[in-house]
Order: structure tokens, then sequence, then C-alpha cells
């Protein structure tokens, strides 16, 4: 099965499009959270994401848009685009929101937003943190989004590895190792670079393969600029940081 993984849409549809667009024919969409928050399509991407056969689980933007966690636990800048996407998703949306679990189990594959070890709030940013986590999953795999950097780590021999995710590198999934990998982002990339990535993955031949894609980032910082979101979440979008 040929698979998109996905997370951190950040309601940035234009950019969301551009990643379907890339991935074509794939046989299901798998995403790891925060749909919704930052950007000015949450009603749409949340519409997108449920037009196609997928399967998700929730993040934290997620649960504080349906009321599961309070907007106080977000950075000022966070929590303000927050009470906007509040107002602005119908009570399908948010239903579809609430009921996403914390963690699914899809074949050898272990899906959650931030960690195994705490699915809504961790970032796993180093080997460190990452070698702790492998004991908090079964699978041979466990898929994570959060941290907007697209990455993996390896555990093999007793060894934990981190590794950036550089562009179209196809990762072979060989056991025995185990691996913990991150897609990055589509809708807001923090690794200094703009274009939206995520991973394609094919479950039956055991590959990841990290893609990036270039969207019409200045639409969608037009539009976050009209729905009088917070700045610092428009300019970012151009530089990646």
């Amino acid at each position: 099965m040929r698979v998109a993984v996905v997370s951190d849409i950040h309601s940035n549809l234009v950019a969301l499009q551009a990643v379907l667009e890339d991935a074509a024919s794939v046989d299901s969409v798998w995403c790891l959270g925060d749909t919704v928050g930052y950007g000015p399509e949450p009603e749409a991407c949340v519409r997108t994401l449920r037009q196609r056969p997928h399967v998700a689980v929730a993040g934290n933007h997620d649960w504080a848009a349906v009321g599961k966690v309070g907007t106080e636990d977000f950075n000022p800048v966070a929590a303000a685009a927050l009470h906007w996407t509040i107002g602005r998703l119908s009570p399908e949306a948010k239903e579809y929101l609430e009921l996403l679990p914390q963690r699914r189990v899809e074949g050898a594959f272990t899906l959650v937003h931030g960690s195994p070890r705490d699915p809504i709030w961790e970032y796993l940013l180093s080997a460190r943190a990452a070698a702790t986590n492998f004991d908090y999953f079964s699978t041979p795999y466990c898929l994570v989004g959060h941290t907007h950097v697209p990455s993996y780590f390896l555990l093999r021999d007793g060894r934990v590895e981190a590794r950036y995710a550089e562009a179209d590198y196809e990762l072979h999934l060989a056991a025995p190792a185990r691996f913990i990998l991150n897609p990055g982002s589509v809708g807001q990339p923090r690794d200094d670079n703009p274009l939206s990535s995520y991973l394609l993955l094919d479950t039956e031949q055991r590959t990841a393969t990290s893609r990036r894609v270039a969207y019409d980032n200045a639409a969608t910082q037009r539009e976050m600029a009209q729905h009088g979101l917070p700045s610092p979440l428009i300019e970012r979008l151009a530089s990646g940081w």
C-alpha cells in the first residue's frame, strides 16, 4: 500500500492541496495531527482530508480547537490563532476533531502526534528523547509529527541515531532495526525550508521517501492577513523558520 503521511497541516489549504497533488494516486493518507491552528482555512482542511481515504490522530491544536485543552497552554500567538480558528469550525468539523484518537496502529506502524510516550505534547528532537520512547510502542515503526522538522530516529544494536530527512531520500525500513519517522509539516515547515514536507510510504516494500513540495505561500499569507491572523505566523511561511 502506498501512503502519504502528513502532519501539521495547520489550516493551510493551499499547501495541503499541493501535497495531495504531488502524492497523486496513493491508497490512503495518514494524518499525524494538527490539521487546524495557525492558518486561514481550518474548515476546508478538515473537509479536504475527510474527502479522501484516510486515518488520523489528534494533535494539540486539534484538541484546543474543541476545548479538550485550554488555549492558556499555548504561546500568545498560537492562542490568538486558535481563538480565531474555534469560531470558524462547523459542528461537524468539531465533532470530527473531538473524536480523533491519540494513537492508532496501522499494521506495522504506530501513529501519534507528539511521541508514543506523550502523544499530544512531547517533542522528539533528540536521540536521547527518542531512545526512551522506543519502549512506548511495540510495532517496528512509529510515525510522529509536532516538531515540523522532517527527521527520523533509528534504533539498531541498542544504539539510537537521529538524522534529518533530506528531500527525496528513500529510507529502507530494514529489520531488525526499528524506526521513528517524522514527515515534517505540510502547512508550516520549521527547518529553514518553506517547502511543504510529507512522507511517501510504501508499506509492502518497506520504504519511506521524504518529499518537499512548492506551493503558493504568498496566497496563504494574503488570506491570513485578510483575517487578521498574527503577523509572525504570516511571515514565517516565506522562510520556513
